[in-house]
């Protein structure tokens, strides 16, 4: 006599388990553009997301705001699932993780550039004169080098280094791939130190 099992909402016989991948079905939905499976999707997942992001961030609002960015980047991403390689739960999984950790190291660097800056303005003194001089030259020298980069990576360097984004929280900002980003930052800095000298 076969049991009925229930995997995923789906009733199987016992000995014949073929696992049924909602997420993945409604993942590859969502990559056609179909907002219903979007919805059904986030109400899927939402709740096991966040508590991962919680885990991490132990923040309920930087939580909140992490699980929004992570399923903006489902809905643009969605066309990247492959469901060969695995299961669609995990792959958005994997992808709130991944958010929440950037969010803790983006928050680390944060601080620690604070408390360097901190420590630098409590262990400096007024500047000589020729010393602000210097700095002023190089700080247009920099400028300058920064106005002939090609938009994209004058546009990721600025976000990183003045506005002290993350490479993934600049992809999110410009629409960008997060591997476009860090090719970017990559080949502006390099270009950025060539002119430099």
């Amino acid at each position: 006599m076969l049991v009925d099992m229930v995997i995923d909402g789906i009733d199987m016989p016992e000995g014949e388990p073929v696992p049924v991948d909602t997420a993945g079905d409604l993942i590859q939905r969502v990559a056609r553009g179909d907002r219903d499976a979007f919805a059904d999707l986030y109400q899927l997942l939402s709740p096991r997301a966040f508590g991962l992001i919680l885990r991490v961030l132990v923040d309920r609002a930087q939580s909140e705001e992490v699980l929004q960015e992570v399923f903006l980047e489902v809905w643009q991403s969605a066309s990247r699932f492959a469901p060969k390689r695995g299961q669609g739960r995990s792959w958005l999984l994997t992808i709130a993780h991944r958010r929440a950790i950037d969010r803790v190291r983006a928050a680390q660097a944060s601080a620690d550039r604070d408390r360097r800056a901190g420590m630098r303005d409590l262990a400096s003194a007024p500047a000589p004169v020729t010393e602000q001089v210097e700095l002023k030259i190089e700080s247009e020298r920099i400028a300058d080098a920064l106005r002939r980069l090609p938009n994209a990576q004058r546009e990721a360097i600025t976000l990183a280094y003045y506005g002290g984004y993350s490479q993934s929280e600049i992809a999110v900002l410009t629409g960008s791939p997060l591997g476009t980003v860090k090719t970017r930052m990559r080949d502006g800095l390099t270009r950025l130190r060539n002119e430099m000298g």
